[in-house]
This record gives C-alpha cells, structure tokens and sequence, in this order.
C-alpha cells in the first residue's frame, strides 16, 4: 500500500486546492475584459466587442455615497465605463488604514475604506460596467493631503519615522516636481524597504478583492511624472499577482505631458508586453483638429500591434478651466469617430461629469454607434472633400458603412465606393438626442450638409 506522508498530503492538498482555483480564474476569464479578438484596437466583454462610455460625479467612485445612483444613472443612457482611484484626499473620505490613538496603524485595515470598495466592484460587475482602477492617486501624495491626511506619511501613522522610512512630512509642490520619495520608493531608484513592504501591503489588498473580477482595468497613477521603473515595477507587480491567481489583466500608465507624441508617452506606447493598453486622457487638453490628429498618429504608430485607447478623462465645462462645454462635447465626439476604445466625461468642474448634457451625448453616442458596425469601422477622413479643419469626421468599415460627425453647421462631399449603389442616409441630432429625417442617396459622391445647427451625425448604409 502505498503511504502520504502528513507533510506531502498537505502539500499536494494545497496545490489540487491551487489549481481549483486557478480552474474556476481560467473559466471566469472568457468574459473578462480584454482586447476584442477581431479589432484589437476596441475592448471586447462577455465575448462580445464593447464602446466604452462614461462620466460620473465623482473619480474615486466607491467614496461617493450615492454611487449606486451614479451607476443606475449611467446604465439608463447606455454608458458602461467608470473610473475609479483609490484616493482618500476630499471630505468625506475614508483611508484605507485604522487610526489608533490618534495615528494610523499601516498594519491594521479600515473595513469601511474596503467595504466601499468591495460594493463598487459587485454593483457595476452586476450593471456591466467596466472600472479603471488608478492605484496611486497622484495627488494624496503632495501638499495638505500628504501633510494632514496621508497614512503614508511619517508623522501621520505609528509605523515608521522620517529617519527610518526616508519620506518627509511635507511636501508643498506639484507633483510633476517629483520632490516627494514616496514614488522613488522601488529598488531601482531610492530603495526605502520599509515604505515599499507598505505599499506592496496596499496593491496586494486591492487585488484581493479586485481579482475577483473580470470587468476591472488598471491604470498605475494619475497624469504622472514618476520614472518608468516605478511604473514598471508596479505593473509587473501586478500582472504577476494575477497571474498567480489565474487572471490575465489589462494595465496603462498615464503620463503627464498633454503632447502624447512627447517621448514621455512611449514608454507606454513601445511597452506592449506590459501596457495591454495606453490612455491617452492628457490628449483631451488640446482642442479642434490637434486633439484629433495626435491620436490618429500614435494609432498609426502600433498598427503592427494595435491595442485599445482609453480616454478616461475628458476635460472641458464652462465651470473650469480646461476647455469650455462645447470643446468638452466636441472632445468627447471625436475619441469615439478617431476610433478609440473608450471615453468618460472628467467630473465637475473640470467636466461634464453625468450631468444632462453628458446624458443626452452618452444617449446620442450609443445610438449612433449602434446604427453601423464601429467595431470593423476605421477613421477615413480622406473619404471627405471640401473639408475644413475640424469641420466633420468620419469612419467607415468594409460593408460599405458610414458615419459621419458635424461638430457644428457644415457642408462636405463623402466618397463612396463603389459607386452604384443606393444607400440610406439617417442624420441624428446629438443636441436634442433623437433621429432626424432620412432618405435614399446614390452615386459616388455625398453632399453632406447638417439640417440643422449643432452636432449632427450622418449615418449612411446600404439599402
């Protein structure tokens, strides 16, 4: 009879119970998020192609007390992308660590900081609603939010001192200064043990409820200036604990720079093994013709190896300081006819949150989007004659599919090939958020003029 030791019966235990999880990640995954299998240039979930739409009121979502709304909000106008950093800096806010008289123990856990975050990720998994998870929200690390509330902090929690874990108690400037260690804290910059065995403390527990699921991808900070080896080091962090549970997740890194051709960004763009994506947010500082041309040439860049572009973040409302409303609109119109994966209006003041205005766009982009294949559709501005900057956009697949986009009042010729066929011309009025007149059209060229002022988007297919 052949005898197991007490050891080696635990031991082989403990690898079947491993690989029963491993099974159980394995099957979850075939739904996951993930690059669409026929254009991986959009997202595929649930085995089916995704545009990504979003907005909130809020950018750490699961600190918002009415997030469930939010999601219900978004749900109903046809959006399905939220962001969500795991930052504490506003009021209301908890910290992920417990206070002890008075200090935060970084060895003890906030179960309400985590039960926030739990619900978040069990509510839009039910909604089908993808979350872009920031781990380092840039800037709880600077200024009052790292010198009053920060956990991380020396002089804030019982753990470490400034002599011990190298990190100072203040520090005043922006981030893109890049004066705080906290972020040089990896062993191939500064190299602080103490601070790294608490952050490494910090991802492992977002992953531990994180890779659970399946709708969930990650962005390491917020419009960094931090080295590639932080980044790197993170996301490799990352993708291994993953991949030790079985999971194959999705990882970006957002720089800084609002030029995303500046040298900044390819350590992101030139990084396809790590990066599974690239959000390219800052893009939406610019305006007009600029914020659609940058993209298109960075598209043209990976085309050999084409992955998703998130904008998780569109800027511009009249309350701030990043673009009016109608550059916000206009924004967010051209990421979807520039043929990128995902867009998500930036919360108030700096955008349009999930106000009505990014309601009725939301409502307005699925409906369009909707009336032709987007997922074969590629930016063909080279279709449109009689052309002026920034006056209309357009995509179009192999089935002879068209859409085009008006930011305003316009007039332009599309070239249809080939020729001889009758197509059926649908316009949309974003603005009012409903179908406009329709008719049959044929020949080789398209007259294209809005019937009205405003947004319009032209639907053309065949008849």
């Amino acid at each position: 009879m052949f005898h197991v030791s007490r050891g080696l019966f635990c031991g082989l235990l403990f690898v079947a119970t491993v690989c029963a999880l491993d099974a159980t990640f394995a099957q979850a995954a075939d739904g996951d998020i993930r690059p669409s299998t026929k254009n991986p240039r959009y997202w595929q979930y649930q085995g089916k192609p995704v545009l990504l739409l979003g907005g909130s009121v809020e950018d750490n979502l699961f600190q918002y007390p009415e997030f469930v709304k939010q999601l219900d909000l978004l749900k109903s106008v046809g959006g399905n992308y939220v962001r969500n950093t795991m930052g504490s800096g506003d009021a209301g806010n908890v910290w992920p660590f417990r206070q002890v008289d008075g200090k935060y123990d970084l060895d003890q856990w906030n179960d309400e900081y985590w039960r926030r975050f739990e619900s978040l990720l069990q509510e839009t998994a039910e909604r089908e609603i993808i979350v872009q998870i920031e781990v380092w929200a840039t800037f709880d690390y600077y200024r009052d939010a790292w010198a009053k509330q920060n956990p991380f902090t020396p002089h804030n929690n019982r753990n470490y001192t400034t002599k011990t874990s190298g990190l100072p108690n203040r520090v005043d400037s922006h981030p893109v200064a890049l004066q705080n260690p906290f972020v040089r804290s990896v062993p191939a910059e500064e190299d602080l043990p103490i601070v790294l065995k608490y952050q490494e403390k910090f991802v492992d527990k977002i992953l531990s409820y994180s890779l659970r699921h399946g709708h969930v991808l990650y962005c390491m900070d917020n419009e960094t200036a931090a080295s590639p080896a932080w980044s790197e080091y993170w996301a490799k962090f990352i993708r291994q604990r993953a991949g030790q549970s079985g999971r194959t997740v999705y990882l970006t890194e957002m720089r800084d720079p609002w030029n995303i051709l500046d040298p900044k960004h390819d350590v992101t763009f030139n990084q396809p093994q790590l990066y599974g994506f690239v959000d390219v947010s800052q893009n939406n500082h610019n305006k007009g013709q600029k914020h659609y041309d940058l993209p298109q040439r960075r598209r043209q860049q990976i085309a050999k190896k084409p992955r998703p572009l998130n904008n998780v973040k569109v800027y511009g409302a009249d309350s701030g300081q990043f673009g009016s409303t109608r550059d916000g609109l206009e924004r967010f119109w051209r990421n979807i006819f520039g043929g990128l994966a995902a867009t998500r209006f930036h919360r108030p003041p700096a955008g349009l949150g999930l106000g009505e205005l990014a309601q009725r766009n939301i409502k307005s982009a699925r409906a369009v989007t909707s009336a032709f294949d987007i997922f074969t559709a590629e930016p063909r501005n080279d279709l449109l004659s009689e052309r002026q900057k920034n006056e209309a956009y357009c995509l179009a697949n192999s089935a002879n599919e068209f859409a085009v986009y008006f930011p305003q009042a316009g007039d332009v010729r599309l070239t249809v090939k080939p020729s001889g066929k009758t197509f059926g011309l649908r316009w949309y009025d974003i603005d009012h958020g409903k179908w406009g007149p329709g008719t049959e059209v044929n020949g080789d060229q398209l007259q294209l003029k809005p019937p009205g002022a405003g947004q319009w988007a032209a639907v053309i297919t065949p008849k």
